[in-house]
């Protein structure tokens, strides 16, 4: 079987893929054009966020017969379409998920703490302990929008804390030791801390709006590190001027190209303006899953699946 690698990756992956006797190309430059014009000549594409996968690019992919995502979204790609064609589709969320789970944790101890503003304050020569009294996670409950790989990662991170952390998700029985799964109404009636973990579909786009924010019965902290499009920023900028949202941490914007570059390359918008000057809010470049552990782990995972998929020993 031929591969086409369309974003570099840690080494491992194609080491590990010559070594079961795949063929291996690399193009990481050539624009979509071009890859579309030969991909006809590959039976599998691994690929990061490069460019999306159309239908028009799956029409030209004629032999191909998997799609390797180093990610764990699906989002770039047109999967319903891939799918009819029989081609499979591989993401791999179990490769980062534990990086995820610890950089939410680290942005609620942060919001809590206010470490970013108290260390910008103290770098400016100003010592006010009472103006960054923080807060303890203890007696709160924590609840979680999405629990699959990203969720659950989440929560066992949280489990050394004397805290309650509820779930809610469309799929029924996802629940474990580490949180009990509840209805979406039960969940913004308790929370003080919401953690969004849920992938990038047209039922998510849009979702963390003005009507589901007032829906909580409290002030609550949130944290985005799944995707940016599923928050309407203008709507929680609002709630963060009126103290519905007491303060979030976002890995993720709702402005972010596809590609997951290039943030600065066009004007942005008011909200965005508040966000960075905000002191209640912590911002990331979507780096939540994006650690030196992760970088091998995701491209081992690929490897496994495709082994598993297609190799014939």
């Amino acid at each position: 079987m031929k591969i086409l690698h369309l974003d570099t990756n840690h080494p491992l992956l194609i080491t590990q893929l010559n070594d079961l006797g795949f063929t291996n190309d690399e193009d990481y430059t050539s624009s979509k054009e071009i890859i579309e014009s030969k991909i006809s000549n590959y039976d599998g594409i691994i690929l990061r966020s490069r460019f999306s996968i159309d239908q028009q690019f799956l029409n030209a992919a004629t032999n191909l017969k998997f799609i390797g995502r180093v990610g764990a979204g699906l989002e770039n790609i047109d999967c319903d379409y891939a799918t009819q064609k029989g081609i499979k589709l591989i993401a791999a969320p179990e490769g980062n998920r534990n990086a995820v789970g610890e950089h939410a944790l680290g942005m609620l101890l942060s919001l809590f703490n206010k470490l970013n503003k108290a260390d910008r304050e103290v770098r400016q020569g100003l010592w006010q302990r009472e103006a960054n009294r923080g807060l303890e996670l203890d007696g709160k409950t924590v609840g979680l929008i999405g629990y699959g790989n990203m969720g659950k990662a989440f929560a066992k991170k949280l489990r050394g804390f004397d805290l309650e952390v509820l779930c809610y998700d469309i799929k029924s029985n996802v629940e474990d030791k580490n949180a009990k799964q509840v209805s979406l109404e039960e969940l913004q009636k308790k929370s003080d801390v919401l953690s969004l973990h849920t992938p990038q579909t047209p039922q998510t786009v849009g979702m963390i709006n003005s009507k589901f924010i007032n829906d909580f019965k409290k002030p609550f902290w949130f944290i985005n590190t799944a995707r940016g499009k599923s928050v309407v920023t203008n709507d929680l900028v609002a709630a963060l001027k009126s103290g519905k949202i007491l303060g979030t941490g976002l890995d993720v914007l709702e402005y972010e190209k596809a590609s997951f570059e290039d943030m600065f390359s066009s004007t942005l918008p008011e909200a965005f303006d508040y966000l960075i000057k905000a002191d209640n809010v912590l911002l990331t470049p979507h780096v939540a899953g994006w650690t030196v552990e992760s970088k091998e782990k995701l491209a081992q995972t690929i490897v496994d699946k495709i082994k598993a998929e297609f190799y014939n020993s």
